[in-house]
Order: structure tokens, then sequence, then C-alpha cells
């Protein structure tokens, strides 16, 4: 029997590239596009082949991040810009700012101000694409390993990812690096050697130069089969994504979680609802110990306890039977070692009765943030492209005031208009805090209260390209 031949690594190029981006952007080439561009030899393979598409249609720039972290790091930049004016790329050169969170590596800390930059910097619509490849994807996924990761991690980096404004692209994942530096060679393009990258002293420099070499000795398709692993995790995180928000959604109080509801869930599920819940909202997913303990110790609590649970960049509160997810500072977060829900302050339980709020025009697309008076706090709309508010389905002013009785809204599309009084009876909202509870009309229809409800004629569906998220901030 005659054996199919296997197909070989694709060869690269711009016609390879320009097919691979016509797969992975559904407006390419009409699509804006911006280069992470390192000036080492994958970026510069990327930023090559990209320079030799038509322009127009394609718009193409690169943006450079000088993380100041070598001594050579301006001359990289001015590599850099020698190098995109040769392929005439317009190039935009940002200087980091490295700020090491407690327990944060070097190398995490670099990373995460890289992509600050990346996405202040990318406009409405944009795509930003990294060189990442192959070879890149096998260590990611062994590290990740070797940390303890579970099937997100596994799953080691997606091809497609929304990002920003926009979203961010990694077209180069099926090819190897040798590939690249071929390509590039063969260009007569010179590029950049980051001595850190050998480094042994980096988790990443250690396992490239000490320990892949001997895998690939033994094992030379390393890294064919490992990205083939990876893509089997990812297809196991889209199944726990799909579970994750179904039962956060059975569990949903606008953008609260009810604890009776999660509770009902077997640990596994409760535990990746929480996940999903905490992901899908833009927030960094706890670790391990954190989410252990917003689904054991938080959810156990007694209603009047009002415990915490804070990690980098965010929190989960529990108020009586509602679980609400919060931004952090840095000086809330918890030192590495400590442990167990930390019991909120008490003052809000024992705070004086609020006086009402009487009404407030809120002209949010001049306004993104409203302070109201006494101890309602502030509302805001934050823009997120993964956000439950359509935008365009708001008018140009928003009436805010406290409840009067007897308002009602449709929370579930398709379900029946609820009264409002029935929904914060339901989800055990303490008195104290329905009495602070800013509503939002557009015209006479009441659209959210706070942010636990939003009435179906705001909710974004699948495809709507402006949409945002209602953030209520108490008062401390």
């Amino acid at each position: 029997m005659a054996r199919v031949p296997r197909a070989g690594p694709p060869a690269f190029g711009p016609r390879w590239l320009e097919r691979r981006l016509a797969q992975l952007l559904p407006r390419f080439p009409e699509v804006a596009v911006c280069v992470a561009f390192s000036g080492g030899a994958d970026s510069t393979a990327l930023l090559a082949a990209l320079a030799q598409l038509p322009r127009p249609p394609l718009r193409l720039r690169a943006l450079h991040v000088d993380h100041g972290l070598q001594p050579h790091s301006r001359r990289w930049s001015a590599h850099c810009r020698r190098i995109a004016r040769a392929l005439a790329v317009p190039l935009t050169v940002r200087r980091a700012r490295i700020v090491r969170r407690r327990g944060e590596s070097p190398e995490a800390a670099a990373r995460a101000a890289r992509y600050r930059l990346l996405a202040a910097a990318l406009a409405p619509g944009e795509a930003v694409l990294t060189a990442h490849h192959q070879d890149d994807q096998l260590e990611t996924v062994l590290l990740q390993l070797l940390r303890g990761a579970g099937i997100a991690g596994l799953a080691a980096m997606p091809e497609v990812v929304p990002f920003a404004r926009g979203v961010l692209l990694r077209p180069l994942l099926p090819l190897a690096h040798a590939q690249l530096v071929a390509f590039v060679s063969a260009a007569g393009l010179k590029w950049i050697e980051d001595e850190s990258n050998s480094a042994p002293g980096f988790d990443r420099s250690y396992l490239r130069t000490r320990v892949l070499p001997a895998v690939r000795a033994r094992w030379p398709a390393a890294a064919v089969t490992v990205a083939r692993s990876a893509r089997h995790a990812a297809e196991a995180r889209l199944l726990l994504d799909a579970l994750g928000a179904a039962d956060a959604e059975r569990a949903s109080c606008g953008e609260m979680l009810s604890a009776k509801v999660l509770r009902r869930l077997p640990l596994a599920r409760r535990r990746n609802a929480l996940r999903y819940w905490i992901s899908s909202a833009g927030y960094l997913p706890p670790p391990a110990s954190r989410l252990e303990q917003i689904a054991t110790a938080l959810l156990a609590a007694r209603e009047d306890a009002q415990p915490l649970v804070a990690w980098q960049g965010a929190r989960v509160r529990r108020e009586a039977d509602l679980l609400a997810l919060q931004r952090t500072t840095p000086a809330e977060e918890p030192t590495a070692g400590a442990a167990g829900p930390v019991r909120a302050a008490a003052a809000a339980r024992s705070a004086a009765p609020a006086a009402p709020l009487e009404e407030v025009i809120w002209n949010w697309r001049d306004r993104p943030a409203c302070v109201l008076p006494g101890a309602f706090g502030t509302l805001a709309l934050e823009v997120d492209a993964r956000g439950p508010i359509d935008l365009e389905a708001l008018g140009p002013s928003l009436r805010l005031r406290s409840r009067r009785g007897g308002e009602r809204l449709r929370p579930v599309r398709g379900g029946p208009r609820r009264a409002l009084k029935s929904l914060l009876q339901e989800a055990h909202v303490p008195l104290e805090r329905r009495a602070h509870l800013p509503l939002i009309f557009d015209g006479e229809r009441l659209i959210a209260a706070a942010d636990l409800w939003l009435d179906e004629s705001v909710q974004a569906q699948a495809g709507r390209p402006r949409r945002a998220r209602l953030v209520w901030r108490a008062p401390a």
C-alpha cells in the first residue's frame, strides 16, 4: 500500500501571509494593521512580508516598545527606525515604564508594560500582529505545564483574541523560527539579537537554551506535536467556556452572581463558572488558591459578613446573597502570603438612611462617568468590546434617580417584565444598598438598576460594534 506523503512545513512569504490573514481577519485587507516590531528576526520577517503586500488597500504601520532594560535599547530603537524606513512603513516608538508587582518577574513586568502600550496605541477596529511562532508556542506550553496551569494555560497562545479596541493576531504560529530567519536572510535584512534571549536567569531562556535542545534531539517534531496538544486544549477550553457562560447566566443578577445559585453547582463547575465570569468581564483570572477561596469560604460565609477575596487588579465581594466583581488598586491587593477571605469594613452596614436622589441628567457621550450626590456613588459607562450594553441603543442623555416604587424592567431577553422590588427581594439585596441604588432611565423607560440589572432594550447582541459595561462604584 502506497503511503500518503506527509505535508512539509508551509513556505513563508507574502503570498502565504496574505492567505493566512484572509482566514483570520474577516475584513482583510481593508482592516488597519499594526505590527508589534521588536527588531528581532521574527518580527522583521512579519513586517517585511506585510510590506510587500499591495498598499492600498492594506493600511500598515508598526510600533516598537523600548523597555529600557538593556544598555543597547536606544540603539535598537534606531535600528527599528532604519528598517521601517527601508520598508516604507510608518513606525512609532514608545518607551515603557516597568513597574514590578510583588512576586512578579522582570520578564512578566516587561511583557505587561508592552501590552499596555500596544493597547493604548491601538485604534478602534485595528488589528495588532505579533510574530509569535511554533517554537514560542512550544516554550509557552511547557512553561505553563511546569507552573501547574489548567486547560486555559495549556491552550497557550490563541491565534486571534479580542484586544483593547480591536483584535490581536498571531499569524505565524504554524511556522518555525528557522523559516522566518531564512526569509529575513534571503531578503538581505539585518535584525537584533537580544542577549537576554539566551540568559539562563530567565525561565523562558533557560528552557530555550538548556532544556529544548535535548528535547528536540530525542523528539524532533516536538514543536509540531505540542502545538497540536495546545489546539486540543483550546477546544476543551471553548467547551468549558460554554458551560461556564450557561452557569453564570443562570446565576446572574445583572452584573452580579447569586451565591445561592452557585452553591447548587458541583465544586468543579462552580470554579469554572466563577473563572468564566471574571475573565469575561476583562479581569485577570485569580490564582488557583484565590479561586478556591471564592468558590468555598466566601460562598459559605454568613450573609451579613461581607467577605472579599482580592488578587491582582480585581476583587470579589459578597454582599448578602450577591457576588460583586470590582477593580482594585495595587495598594488594595493582598500580600503574597495572605490567605482566606478578607473581611470588609462594616461601616456601610451602619450608614445613615440616604436622602432620595433627585433627578440628574447624564449626558454620557460628553462625560462617561457621572458623580452622584451623597451616598449614591459614581456611575460610569466603560467601553468594552465584550460589554453587555449596546451603546447605539442609548439616547444621548439619561435620567438618574432613586427608587420611588412601581419600577419594572425586562432583565432576560424574551422574558417577562419584572418588578424591581421583586428582583431586589429575590437577590437578598440589603436594605441599605437598596436605599442607595441609582436607577437609569432613557426617557420614561427604566433601562438599568445601577449595575445589577439591564433591560433587554439596551442589551447588546452578538456582532454589535459599540459595546460598554455599566459600572457603579458606591462610596467606601
